[in-house]
């Protein structure tokens, strides 16, 4: 560690959305200079490995505008409800996109999605002792939820997937992969979730 502490001398929010804001800070640099670094302020989030009985995790294929293609990923959302624990959002989420609620919940694992230009982390639960939400209780999926498609896949197929570049979205990649490493310590390094 060098010691130096990266102060902030001045700040400014240049754009504010819904998900996240752009603000530009004036850090102080060794050596004593300061330089500007731009970044996003993201509300977080969490996402689900659930893993069924059968040992299958439940991916969805949505539409990511950014990248203007249809990912596989975790069921994941925002942390934009006011004073809901990671664990809850966790539930939420799995509920609403792909209609399964769980019995018994670890955290898995915490990612820094891009540490480079956001403070974005999202936590990764293992959500397992799965059974369907109600069809009376199930979510009504709106835009780009509306197209999603749910699938079932073994957990050492879905690493295989990782590994040949058909899974590129890195909060689902290092969830499953630290979902197969648990898997092969028994579960060992688990956290309860909270």
């Amino acid at each position: 560690m060098s010691g130096h502490e990266y102060r902030v001398l001045s700040s400014q929010q240049q754009f504010h959305g819904v998900i996240f804001d752009v603000v530009t800070d004036q850090v102080t640099m060794p050596g004593g200079a300061s330089a500007r670094r731009d970044y996003t302020r993201h509300l977080g989030a969490a996402a689900v490995v659930a893993l069924d009985d059968d040992g299958r995790v439940t991916l969805v294929r949505q539409y990511r505008h950014a990248v203007r293609a249809h990912l596989y990923e975790l069921p994941a959302g925002l942390s934009d409800v006011r004073g809901e624990s990671g664990v809850r959002t966790a539930q939420r989420e799995l509920a609403e996109e792909v209609d399964l609620t769980a019995a018994q919940w670890n955290l898995l694992v915490e990612v820094h999605t891009s540490p480079g230009f956001s403070d974005e982390l999202v936590r990764v639960f293992l959500a397992r002792r799965l059974s369907p939400v109600a069809d009376a209780d199930r979510h009504v999926r709106r835009d780009e939820e509306a197209d999603l498609t749910v699938h079932h896949v073994p957990l050492d197929e879905a690493v295989a997937m990782v590994f040949r570049g058909e899974i590129t979205n890195g909060v689902t990649a290092v969830g499953l992969l630290a979902a197969a490493r648990a898997r092969d310590l028994d579960w060992t390094p688990l956290r309860p979730a909270s």
